[in-house]
């Protein structure tokens, strides 16, 4: 579909790929992959049309609708979400407003033999492929099933966009190219302002709904469940493998392994043949095999082993000095905004060298429990920080905080105290800022950079508790694997906000879940975790966020573990005879809508068919029968997305 021929990028004559050509097909699922800096964002916006190559083309065909999701972009914020959703559409409504003109034109002309009708005939058929194709007659229904997917609820619907947080209007334009159904989807950072349940709801509809997707993403357990196809770009070129990320893995070492064999041996062919030219250099009886060596010698392409395996970020937390026993203890702690209850009855205890993770849905209070513990906004209940404890805090915005206008270097030496002044170099080109890299503008820097740069400033001083909130958003899978051992490597105590299941796996030994304005703690690690809850899942998930941020519930003020199931649980066993049979009455309904949708689906289905036999017979129809068949087709649309929301309440009900 999309031709990507000979492309070459140069900042100030610096070359950042050169030569890379490739074929996006359709439903390829490619992972754009390579360290910090490689050019991973610069080539999707090139795909995307916002940016010039230096060099070379990108042929993309006429009618190709391209989908692009940028890490960063500025929001208007004048609609609601349902307004603002609902701009994902106006190409469709294009296409129909078009289709109304053709057959008004059809209407009103008899040449049914000319080629002039035929040509509106085609091209109406046209139309009609890309309505088919693209567009959904039932476009509220379908707004709905996306925003839901992506973690919003119906009290949402009607709320300003400006009353979101960057993460949840990041979403709202999510939805909006998900709602588009391009042919191809440019991710960059998709998961990033993502919470675990919506990540898993985006893979899915990656893997089932989307048509071709090129992603970039620092997420292991999201590219390798979507990607089946992984593009490196690495020293300028590109390595094409067709593997998902974790096999890619395995044939990059293999391929840089017979690189590296490959250069030793030319390196030894080289030194011989200079030790030879240098030996006979001077005997006019050698000189004719002298010349040939020479030769010889200058043909030689040379080999180059890839520079992202020779760099490597050497990152080690200070030793974390004693603290006293419990570094965090919470007591039924408390934190609303005006009528909006956040969470209640928060209580637990943090011992000293444990690693925690806080997870759950955005707009829970994970960031926000951050705070109250940092001490920033006021809070009810007791929060005691232990005895000699030294906090380390790395904010979700940290690396947004940096000044752009300074150097790399100056940003470090503006806050480096004391003998650490003289070892700003050293500290600089530990995390891969050496050389002329520390002498860069801040705003130049990719996203990981920043990050990488912002985490220097946390490490400066020698801290006993790291609060890392997203900590890995916008870091590469090798910085992410360094970070990830320094943490485990740490003696102190952690606490780490994170929706990055493979970042978390084997790093913490305890979850809190954030939901429904409760805090539950988990005993074990981030899949334990994960595995319980699918349990539970079946029947709470769906409700969590309406409970959590419509109906507001009673909390309970005590912690549960996933192995003690919550004091109010067997009271809601117990079910009167009337609210039992409300409860039937109600599912009952429920059955009885899905069963209706399923009718109608089948005699829409079934007026089409006889249309598209009529058609097929080669008699002579008369025009309205396309704008029937057209109008049958959007119906049938409409009735599978009722039969889809049907069946999701259905399912809702059942679970509960």
């Amino acid at each position: 579909m999309i031709s990507i021929q000979n492309l070459a990028v140069e900042f100030n004559c610096n070359p950042l790929f050169d030569g890379v050509s490739y074929v996006i097909n359709k439903k390829d699922r490619i992972a754009l992959v390579g360290k910090n800096g490689a050019g991973k964002s610069t080539m999707l916006k090139i795909i995307a049309g916002l940016q010039s190559p230096t060099r070379g083309t990108v042929s993309i065909p006429k009618e190709l609708v391209v989908g692009y999701l940028p890490q960063q972009m500025v929001l208007a914020d004048t609609k609601t979400l349902k307004e603002e959703v609902s701009e994902a559409f106006d190409y469709l409504h294009k296409l129909n407003a078009e289709i109304d003109e053709v057959n008004a034109q059809l209407a009103e002309r008899t040449d049914y033999e000319s080629e002039a009708y035929q040509k509106l005939i085609d091209h109406l058929t046209h139309l009609y492929e890309l309505v088919a194709m693209h567009g959904s007659e039932n476009c509220e229904a379908e707004s709905e099933k996306t925003l839901m997917g992506l973690g919003f609820v119906r009290a949402d619907f009607d709320r300003p966009t400006s009353e979101f947080s960057g993460g949840w209007r990041m979403r709202v334009e999510l939805a909006k190219l998900l709602l588009r159904k391009p042919d191809v989807l440019l991710l960059d950072e998709p998961t990033n302002h993502l919470d675990i349940e919506s990540i898993q709801w985006l893979e899915n509809f990656l893997k089932t709904k989307a048509n071709a997707v090129v992603l970039v993403s620092h997420d292991r357990a999201f590219i390798d469940n979507v990607t089946t196809r992984t593009i490196e770009i690495s020293c300028g070129k590109i390595y094409d493998y067709n593997v998902n990320y974790s096999k890619f893995v395995e044939l990059r070492k293999e391929r840089v392994e017979q690189q590296m064999r490959a250069y030793l041996n030319q390196q030894k062919q080289i030194q011989d043949t200079e030790d030879f030219i240098e030996r006979f250099r001077y005997k006019a009886t050698k000189s004719v095999q002298v010349q040939s060596r020479i030769k010889q010698l200058e043909k030689i392409e040379r080999i180059e082993v890839d520079e992202v395996d020779n760099s490597h970020i050497n990152l080690k937390f200070p030793p974390a000095p004693r603290s006293g026993d419990y570094p965090v203890i919470a007591e039924d702690v408390a934190k609303s905004y005006g009528d909006h209850l956040v969470f209640s009855g928060v209580t637990f205890t943090i011992k000293r060298g444990e690693k925690v993770a806080f997870v759950g849905k955005n707009g829970e209070g994970k960031s926000t429990l951050v705070k109250c513990i940092m001490n920033e906004i006021p809070f009810e209940g007791m929060l005691k920080i232990g005895h000699n404890v030294k906090i380390g805090y790395f904010a979700q915005n940290q690396a947004q905080l940096l000044d752009g206008e300074i150097t790399v270097f100056d940003t470090i030496d503006r806050v480096a105290v004391g003998d650490i002044r003289t070892k700003i170099r050293d500290i600089l080109g530990a995390f891969m800022f050496g050389g002329e890299a520390s002498d860069k503008k801040v705003k130049v820097l990719s996203g990981g950079e920043k990050t990488r740069l912002a985490m220097i400033k946390m490490l400066l001083e020698p801290v006993n508790l790291l609060i890392l909130d997203e900590p890995t958003n916008h870091l590469d899978m090798r910085t992410k694997d360094v970070l990830k051992e320094a943490i485990k490597d740490f003696n102190g105590t952690v606490i780490v906000v994170s929706h990055d299941r493979e970042f978390l796996d084997g790093l913490v030994e305890k979850v809190y879940e954030f939901g429904g304005g409760r805090v539950r703690e988990h005993l074990g690690g981030i899949y334990d975790f994960l595995e319980a809850k699918k349990i539970e899942t079946l029947r709470e998930l769906e409700m969590t966020p309406v409970q959590s941020r419509e109906k507001q519930p009673q909390l309970s003020k005590s912690p549960t573990t996933a192995a003690e199931p919550e004091t109010e649980q067997p009271k809601q066993g117990k079910i009167n005879y009337a609210e039992q049979k409300a409860r039937e009455r109600v599912i009952r309904k429920a059955q009885k809508s899905v069963d209706e949708s399923e009718r109608a689906i089948a005699d829409i289905e079934a007026e089409i068919a006889a249309i598209e036999q009529k058609l097929a017979s080669g008699e002579q129809v008369e025009p309205e029968i396309y704008e029937q068949h057209s109008q049958l087709q959007k119906k049938l649309e409409n009735a599978m997305s009722v039969w889809e929301l049907a069946c999701m309440e259905l399912e809702e009900l059942k679970g509960g």
